[in-house]
């Protein structure tokens, strides 16, 4: 294998991916803790996470106007931690996709520069032989 060819790109974006997850880990371990990131944070995607996923089971069920009871302040907090590590973890792999896209986009656009200067060099060359073809020509009749 080439030295030169070892996707660095790629084993950085895996690298970050893993930081993720223990920075997620920690974040959740943090909204467990701190009641305001509990409250505000943590609480309100939790709530609402759960009233789509119980109306949507329930309409899924046939029941149509049945009301959906909240979490628990506990059990929302552990569901909005979760939430927003996994969140997180799908941002970064998000993030990563989309910086290997750009990266892999601008390769190709420096490979096509690159064979439209050959293409321009050869067209050039191709017109400096035919004048050259012509001046002997010209000389060869005279």
């Amino acid at each position: 294998m080439v030295a030169g060819a070892f996707p660095l790109a790629k084993l950085l974006t895996l690298g970050a991916r893993q930081l993720s997850r223990p920075l997620a880990a920690r974040i959740k371990a943090g909204a467990r803790a701190s009641p305001f990131f509990r409250t505000y944070i943590c609480l309100p995607p939790a709530q609402l996470y759960h009233w789509v996923e119980m109306r949507t089971k329930m309409r899924l069920l046939g029941f149509r106007g049945a009301a959906v009871k909240p979490l628990n302040e506990e059990a929302a907090a552990e569901l909005g931690a979760e939430l927003l590590g996994e969140a997180l973890v799908f941002g970064v792999g998000g993030l990563c996709l989309y910086l290997e896209y750009l990266r892999q986009a601008g390769q190709s656009r420096r490979r096509e520069e690159h064979l439209e200067q050959t293409l321009s060099d050869l067209r050039q060359g191709l017109e400096r032989l035919q004048s050259d073809l012509e001046q002997l020509r010209a000389q060869g009749h005279a």
